[in-house]
């Protein structure tokens, strides 16, 4: 490859080139199975960059939709995760829930706490100050409903799901699927 191009991709990357302008979009759509599947995207080439899309959802048994087709099933809240092991569940949820959080649950080793976008700093600095420090906390994007998928569909939507947060301009990719924790670890090994 040309030193020209390695530099002109550096300058790129790093907003040095002008003339190159970002855009954000996101594009929604259908997985495997019917799930709905939201990806953010920050490119300088749309035209581009909505082919590729479109492709990795065909590639897997998805197809995009229109804008707006499946943004309603999923809600921004803040989302912070602490390892169930190290944590007593009653103070984990005393300090969340004086702090403002909405809801705690549990899930597979961890408990999850959700707070409405702006509690979420509010929320996780108390936990951070209680002591407990969380194995992640960041605000998100989480399904209002969830669709199970097993089998052939739940092997494509895992590797449809690689595929999109592996893409060099997907900044985000959501999901609404429910794969059994067995199905999961089948498909893992």
């Amino acid at each position: 490859m040309p030193a020209d191009n390695i530099d002109r991709a550096i300058k790129k990357g790093t907003g040095e080139l002008e003339g190159v302008t970002y855009e954000e979009i996101i594009y929604e759509g259908y997985g495997p199975g019917g799930a709905a599947i939201l990806a953010e995207v920050m490119t300088d080439n749309k035209n581009r960059t909505v082919g590729e899309i479109r492709k990795v959802f065909s590639r897997h048994g998805g197809n995009m939709g229109e804008a707006g087709c499946v943004a309603f099933l999923f809600e921004k809240k803040g989302h912070i995760v602490v390892d169930a092991a190290k944590v007593d569940e009653d103070k984990l949820m005393s300090v969340a829930l004086d702090a403002g959080a909405e809801d705690m649950h549990q899930e597979e080793g961890v408990f999850a706490v959700t707070t409405v976008p702006r509690d979420f700093e509010k929320v996780r600095e108390a936990i951070v100050k209680a002591g407990i420090e969380p194995l992640s906390a960041e605000i998100t994007k989480l399904p209002k409903t969830t669709v199970k998928l097993e089998g052939k569909p739940a092997e494509q939507m895992l590797r449809m799901m690689e595929e999109l947060e592996e893409h060099d301009d997907v900044q985000h990719a959501y999901a609404n699927f429910d794969i059994p924790e067995e199905v999961m670890a089948a498909l893992t090994a």
